[in-house]
């Protein structure tokens, strides 16, 4: 019995390292099964991150293209905004160059009134200085008989309204 025990043990030990092996190459089988499915995975994950990369990259360009549209926006905005100032500008000018010359217009009536009203006294004046002398040297009076003082007439001042500003249309031609 004494040869057979070693063979045994030998035999033994061999198919325990059998076992081993088999345990070995199933596991390794596992994990290379394991690993396919992880490569699968990852090649699914892969194209799904290429394909939110392309999307990203799509919207980047979009919201570039937005972004330029609104600052060319932006800019027109800002040129109308100073066109309209401007236009603000030039009316209020014409409108105070407007009033400014119905003012002299009324400062000229007034002024041509208080003349009428001077040149009116003095021919009063000079009237009477006339009818005076004509008592004193005992003249006729030559306009006696055929004169007729006319009644004042308060010449009509045309009232010219402020325009309001903002108001009306002025024409810059």
């Amino acid at each position: 019995m004494a040869p057979s025990v070693p063979r045994t043990r030998a035999a033994a030990a061999l198919r325990m390292k059998q076992i081993a092996l088999d345990n070995q190459g199933r596991t390794i089988r596992r994990l290379r099964a394991q690993l396919a499915t992880e490569r699968r995975g990852l090649t699914t994950m892969k194209k799904e991150l290429e394909d939110i990369q392309v999307a990203l990259e799509a919207s980047h360009k979009i919201i570039a293209g937005l972004t330029e549209i609104g600052l060319s926006m932006s800019k027109k905005i800002e040129k109308m905004k100073v066109k309209k100032q401007l236009a603000k500008a030039n009316h209020v000018e014409c409108h105070q160059k407007f009033q400014a010359r119905i003012h002299e217009a009324e400062d000229s009536m007034q002024a041509q009134h208080l003349i009428i009203e001077a040149l009116v006294d003095e021919k009063d004046s000079l009237l009477q200085t006339i009818q005076g002398l004509q008592e004193t040297n005992n003249a006729p009076a030559p306009f006696d008989d055929d004169w007729e003082e006319e009644p004042e007439e308060e010449p009509e001042e045309e009232e010219i309204e402020d325009i309001p500003l903002g108001e009306g249309e002025i024409d810059d031609e």
